[in-house]
């Protein structure tokens, strides 16, 4: 007899139907094999699903049984195949009514006692369920998951026998409640940040419009306690930005009892990470940082310390917002569209050339370590700041009167600016997602929304003139000078907006140098901050 059962294979965070189909056959010889180009842990199934039965009670039948993953030419990964083979074998076995699993999809891992164990990409499976008219079957551990994706209906078992039970009518399995909408950790306020205004106010406009951000200062100026500080300053997820983010996090096996939060990722890996780490990729293509971090912040400190190669892969990405992992069989495509925030030594040693502690090696110490991130990477990064010792004096100072609440409602006001700027235009911004904020508006919008005034387009191409901007770092500083003008709550983009952009702006780190020793002393005003 064949039956057969639905399940999904993943390809990033896309879930493609595979149909599992299992077949008995007269044989002298019993055997279980498994075909469609599966893996090792696919293959492993047979004796996961020998255990499973034996654990309920089952014997396996004495014939010759094939289980078929079709298509046969898409690769499968992972052990969620366990439960549909074994649901597959049962209708075959007549255990089951063929008929009962026909509206339905399955993912799963079975232990040898019959138990159904947890498994990634539940949240996106039942969302191939549901494009497909399914409902979904999974682990009883992965029902709150799953009932995020919304009306599709959910079976959620704890046991292989009481999926059985369930459609021999037996006992009724009841559609799980959505997890928790969790809150995050908490995150440390900007008031307990002494000094480092110029670096505050940078941080701000970072928030803001979503820019890349960097910061260069010696060990202890505040560079890595003002980044921690940057996510309580963004908006919550809206719930598009949800739904993409918790894929990515189930995909990965991050969900915990399908507890989901608004609050927008925030990674920061350890500078010895690899390029598969930051990328993705490995055995199964899981997803990296730079995709954990997917409407978030990927924080990379120790900046010149990463290796070329894995600095490099992120060039990409920051670009398109998405990542491609190719192997040989098959590519697999991730979204990676985060905001990056670095932090780095001026040098080496990590006091740079001037003041107490000097770098006797001074300026090609500092002209080396710099050397080691290259010049486009440079080029997309939108604010270069630098972070002064902080003294003593400061150390001494009061708290500051305005703190995290106070910088994230400025941030907040500035977003809806460009919102409602994109809906005055007749522009829908959850439609046009890639132009919502400042760091992504390009062509059109840009153009219409960020042309500075005759005197600040007359300061920006002295600036392209002696500074050496490319055609990245053009655009780049139009859209930070349209950043800061929302904070400013200017309609247009002004000479001062330009001024102050073109000062944290640096296409490469010699040129920036360049520029500000000229500009920040020449004919432009000084920024208002």
């Amino acid at each position: 007899m064949l039956a057969s059962v639905v399940t999904v294979a993943f390809e990033g965070v896309d879930a493609r139907r595979v149909d599992v189909q299992v077949q008995q056959l007269s044989s002298d010889q019993p055997s279980f094999t498994i075909v469609g180009l599966a893996d090792k842990a696919v293959a492993e199934s047979r004796e996961r699903v020998r255990g499973a039965f034996a654990g309920i009670g089952l014997a396996m039948p004495s014939r010759r049984i094939i289980a078929n993953l079709a298509p046969a030419d898409l690769p499968k990964e992972g052990s969620h195949f366990d439960l549909p083979i074994a649901l597959a074998l049962l209708a075959s076995m007549g255990v089951i009514p063929a008929d009962a699993l026909s509206d339905w999809a399955a993912v799963g891992e079975l232990g040898l006692d019959g138990q159904i164990a947890p498994v990634g990409g539940t949240l996106p499976a039942a969302v191939a369920a549901d494009a497909m008219g399914l409902g979904l079957i999974c682990p009883e551990a992965n029902g709150p998951e799953a009932a995020w994706a919304g009306d599709v209906p959910v079976l959620a078992p704890r046991s292989l026998i009481g999926l059985v039970n369930h459609f021999k009518g037996a006992q009724v399995l009841r559609r799980p409640e959505p997890g928790a909408m969790r809150s995050g950790d908490r995150i440390p306020d900007l008031r307990e940040v002494k000094g480092q205004e110029s670096a505050k106010r940078a941080l701000e406009i970072a928030a803001a419009g979503g820019h890349n951000l960097l910061f260069v200062g010696p060990p202890g100026s505040g560079k890595s306690m003002m980044a921690a500080r940057l996510p309580g300053l963004l908006p919550p997820l809206t719930p598009k930005e949800l739904l993409e983010t918790s894929m990515v996090w189930s995909v990965a096996g991050l969900i915990e009892r399908g507890a989901l939060t608004r609050d927008r990722p925030f990674r920061s890996p350890h500078h010895s990470a690899s390029m598969a780490a930051l990328t993705g990729g490995g055995l199964r293509a899981k997803p990296g940082e730079a995709s954990l971090a997917h409407n978030g912040v990927l924080f990379l400190d120790e900046l010149p310390e990463y290796s070329a190669q894995a600095l490099d892969s992120l060039r990409q990405p920051l670009e398109t917002g998405e990542i491609v992992v190719a192997r040989a069989n098959a590519h697999v495509r991730y979204p990676a569209r985060f905001q990056l925030v670095a932090a780095m030594n001026p040098c080496r040693c990590g006091l740079g050339g001037a003041g107490r502690g000097a770098c006797g090696k001074a300026p090609r110490c500092q002209r080396d370590y710099r050397n080691r991130i290259s010049g486009p990477m440079f080029d997309r990064i939108d604010l270069t700041v630098e972070t002064p010792p902080v003294t003593a004096s400061d150390m001494a100072l009061p708290p500051p009167a305005e703190g995290t609440a106070e910088a994230a409602a400025r941030v907040l006001t500035a977003r809806q600016m460009q919102e409602d700027r994109l809906r005055a235009a007749g522009i829908d911004p959850a439609i046009a997602y890639d132009q919502a904020i400042n760091a992504r508006a390009s062509g059109e919008t840009l153009d219409r929304f960020a042309t500075p005034d005759e005197a600040g387009r007359a300061l920006l191409m002295k600036a392209g003139e002696v500074g050496g901007l490319t055609a990245r770092g053009w655009t780049r500083t139009l859209r930070l000078a349209r950043t800061i003008a929302d904070l400013d709550g200017c309609d247009g983009v002004l000479r001062r907006h330009i001024a102050e952009a073109l000062i944290y702006r640096r296409s490469t780190a010699d040129a920036g140098d360049q520029f500000e020793a000229q500009y920040a002393r020449g004919p432009a005003p000084t920024p208002a901050w």
